[in-house]
């Protein structure tokens, strides 16, 4: 006699099979924020999200002259170039061309002529861990090959300069009000 089958489990997440036209996801800018913590700009199409396998599956839009800070994760990622260039690691990587991050800093990456990549992140977030003043004072290494690239990366470049001068000018008014109590 055959042995008998177990009651199915009922899960909240729903594994079945699905085949997505990428054209009715949505473009997510907030949403990349959240799952991301990078600088804004950014955009991600989520076309997976499982919390019990700790998998995201989405497209992630860089905009011309981004440059995504030098950082770790409580992950690990796979990364597909679908769409333009990702700078990193001394390579100019084109569509087709693939990367792999854990848990051991790496970047920066940089986007001089915007770029849309396929990442899988698995693991315990896919928040990106990195320091604000150091990417602030980044120098692109890359340069851009087209007009639109080559005046979003000026403009990022001016960007992190004001970002850092901001940054100094509130440092140094905290350090005077810090003297001036002490007095």
């Amino acid at each position: 006699m055959p042995p008998k089958k177990k009651a199915a489990r009922k899960s909240k997440f729903d594994h079945r099979f699905r085949a997505i036209y990428d054209k009715t996801v949505k473009w997510q800018e907030a949403a990349a924020v959240k799952l991301l913590t990078l600088p804004k700009g950014v955009k991600v199409k989520i076309f997976a999200h499982d919390p019990a396998m700790k998998r995201i599956d989405m497209k992630v839009k860089f905009p011309k002259g981004y440059v995504e800070p030098v950082h770790t994760h409580k992950s690990w990622h796979s990364i597909l170039v679908t769409k333009g260039r990702m700078c990193v690691a001394g390579k100019d990587l084109r569509p087709g061309d693939y990367v792999f991050g854990w848990d051991l800093p790496h970047g920066p990456y940089e986007y001089p002529d915007g770029c849309e990549v396929f990442v899988v992140f698995m693991g315990d977030g896919s928040q990106h861990i990195w320091d604000e003043e150091k990417h602030l004072k980044h120098k692109l290494k890359w340069k851009a090959k087209t007009g639109s690239g080559k005046k979003a990366v000026k403009a990022g470049d001016a960007a992190r300069k004001r970002a850092l001068a901001k940054k100094a000018t509130a440092k140094k008014k905290t350090v005077r009000k810090k003297t001036a109590r002490k007095r």
